[in-house]
């Protein structure tokens, strides 16, 4: 019988203390760009040497500092995995042009249907208890009885 492998724990803790002054990939690769400027990375996953996930990350163009700006649905699905593949330009573009074409269509049924600017505001709902109905036939205050006419 041959015997089973056994764990040697001091080999272990030598090949990670090697493993971890092994240079690691720090900058993430370039990916893509949206047409707003912003600028896609990524650090793939690495099982081997224990790296689980992926990094996803953005640079925003313009302000170093402006993470508030606004990304496209399709780049921001594959920040967050919802997507395996990166968004192509193609894709970019003819989601644009519907875009474009949607916001006119807007606002031509706007100019068509809107309601003309002169025109006052409705007035607004009361609030609170006045705005709830009153009907003679129930009690407005527990314990006096519906109000008699």
């Amino acid at each position: 019988m041959s015997k089973p492998p056994q764990r040697d724990i001091l080999k272990m803790i030598f090949t990670n203390f090697v493993n971890s002054l092994k240079p690691r990939q720090i900058r993430g690769t370039y990916v893509g760009e949206d047409y707003f400027g912003n600028k896609y990375y990524e650090i793939p996953a690495k099982p081997s040497v224990g790296k689980r996930r992926r990094e996803r990350w953005f640079e925003p163009a313009g302000d170093k500092e402006d993470f508030e700006r606004e990304i496209t649905a399709e780049w921001e699905a594959w920040l967050r995995g919802r997507r395996e593949e990166p968004p192509t330009r193609e894709e970019l573009a003819r989601n644009l042009a519907i875009m474009q074409i949607k916001k006119k269509n807007a606002m031509e049924l706007d100019d068509k249907f809107g309601k003309p600017k002169d025109d006052k505001e409705l007035p607004k709902e009361a609030k609170g208890a006045a705005s709830y109905p009153k009907y003679d036939e129930y009690e407005t205050v527990p314990g006096r009885g519906p109000k008699k006419k």
